[in-house]
């Protein structure tokens, strides 16, 4: 394992929650950031939090799923070591429930605007890099259709570009099941605790995940520099045992 000395870590998402800790984390180990977001406050605020460390924090205000502006972007960036992305959507709701404009908007998020951003980041990551985006784990295509469906083409998209873009960089995906995050920061609270208690009972841990715990996952990813090709779910098992969903 190595720090992030010298190196530069691009953060789609990196502005809050999860993205923010992966952030932390980097700056704490010396390494550079660059944090890409949709709200200018919470960038702002971010890179506030991170100038006590040594490394350098950029900002640059982006909608991921717009294509022109993430073209934009990558045009801008200089070149880093890392790509972590955070993006897509969720819903819940099968197939004969949902509206199609929803499951298309989902899938259009977690996995076209992602496998743009990987054509885009390719061209920018030094040799001896690495991607790793945000997949997801516990739920099932009955109950959360076009996540489901998003998830999988996050796991197929890092099989494929781990072959396409060996040996110079790795591809990889973190998965994690539903968190207490500021994704959710529109959610009742009510609706919320109601939420986590419910995810509580089903993971055989019996609870939910912290955001450090997630964020540790994307490090590994980083810094492993045999493992690519893979999805690793941070899910306290929820997929497993008479539980599952």
């Amino acid at each position: 394992m190595s720090t992030f000395r010298n190196q530069t870590v691009l953060i789609i998402g990196g502005s809050s929650g999860i993205g923010f800790h992966v952030a932390e984390k980097v700056a704490q180990q010396g390494g550079n950031l660059i944090l890409v977001g949709r709200n200018a406050d919470r960038l702002a605020t971010a890179k506030e939090s991170l100038s006590k460390y040594m490394g350098e924090v950029d900002t640059f205000i982006a909608d991921a799923h717009d294509e022109t502006a993430i073209t934009q972007l990558f045009d801008q960036v200089p070149a880093f070591n890392h790509l972590v992305s955070m993006v897509g959507d969720v819903m819940g709701g099968g197939f004969m429930t949902a509206e199609l404009s929803v499951i298309r908007h989902v899938i259009e998020s977690k996995f076209f605007a992602n496998v743009r951003i990987a054509q885009l980041a390719g061209k920018k990551i030094q040799a001896s890099g690495s991607m790793v985006f945000t997949s997801g784990t516990g739920g099932r295509a009955h109950h959360a259709c076009a996540s489901y469906v998003g998830n999988m083409g996050i796991n197929a998209l890092v099989e494929g570009l781990a072959v396409e873009l060996a040996p110079a960089i790795r591809v990889n995906a973190v998965s994690p099941t539903w968190t207490v995050t500021p994704f959710w920061r529109n959610m009742p609270e009510e609706q919320k605790a109601a939420t986590q208690a419910h995810f509580s009972h089903l993971i055989p841990l019996g609870r939910t995940a912290t955001m450090d715990e997630l964020a540790d996952g994307y490090i590994f990813m980083m810094q492993n520099q045999f493992v690519t090709g893979q999805h690793l779910a941070i899910d306290g098992g929820i997929m497993l045992g008479k539980n599952a969903m």
